[in-house]
């Protein structure tokens, strides 16, 4: 099981993200790294042995502006394999970030114009380089067309795995920073029912939580809070064999 974590940004600076509530988002603390500057932050990650980086770009997901020198400065500085979520809804701003050096484009729900936006993606760049998020608030998909009778999650992604799509996240927003656990109920039905590898974020506390996740099957473990805050040591993951 992969660990890897999370920096959202906002405005320029890294951020804590709590709950999916963008604009109570405050200056990250964090026991890791005395800056709030996302390359430093992800110079930290670095240091610590992670090789892999989720960035949320938060401007960009609201309908700003994609911050493309940011990206640059961390693949060409910091040399982490970077996944990004800029709400793409075109192929020319997810080839924009390609040419950024970003590893893998990220589509959220949150801003998918359609399911066939995600075929074409896939076609167009290989399933290898794309990922869905399953953007969920309160149970409830974020969505940003009629969703219909794919309002269910097991369903909805039951028909983004016909896009070819071969790695999807779980992202519940209501969960994020919050300290309480991960949905492992939602978790367990999705792993039954899909073929794609399941990463998931939101909610993970402590290494026991960690350890749950990879024993029912789960592909990778997005964090940011547990290790911001010290409660998920790197050397308890290196102990458990998780990084």
């Amino acid at each position: 099981m992969k660990i890897i974590p999370v920096i959202d940004v906002l405005g320029g600076i890294a951020v804590h993200a709590v709950r999916g509530r963008r604009k109570e988002y405050q200056p990250l603390k964090s026991v890791l790294c005395g800056s709030a500057d996302p390359v430093d932050v992800a110079a930290s990650f670095k240091a610590l042995g992670f090789d892999k980086l989720y960035l949320a770009d938060l401007d960009a997901i609201t309908g700003g502006q994609t911050d493309f020198s940011l990206l640059k400065r961390i693949t060409n500085n910091i040399k982490l394999d970077l996944m990004v979520d800029a709400g793409i809804t075109n192929l020319e701003k997810a080839n924009e970030l390609f040419r950024s050096n970003v590893s893998q484009v990220i589509i959220g729900t949150e801003t998918l114009p359609s399911i066939s936006f995600v075929a074409e993606a896939v076609e167009t760049f290989g399933s290898e380089k794309i990922i869905v998020s399953l953007d969920l608030l309160e149970k409830r998909i974020l969505s940003c067309f009629e969703l219909g009778r794919l309002a269910d999650p097991t369903r909805f992604l039951r028909e983004l795995e016909k896009t070819g799509v071969s790695e999807i996240i779980i992202l519940d927003l209501a969960k994020v920073g919050s300290d309480e656990g991960v949905n492992t109920t939602l978790l367990r039905e999705v792993l039954r029912n899909i073929k794609a590898n399941v990463l998931v974020g939101g909610g993970v506390r402590d290494i026991g939580d960690l350890e749950e996740l990879k024993d029912i099957g789960v592909f990778g473990v997005l964090m940011a809070t547990s290790l911001h805050l010290g409660k998920i040591s790197p050397e308890d993951m290196k102990q458990k064999g998780l990084l």
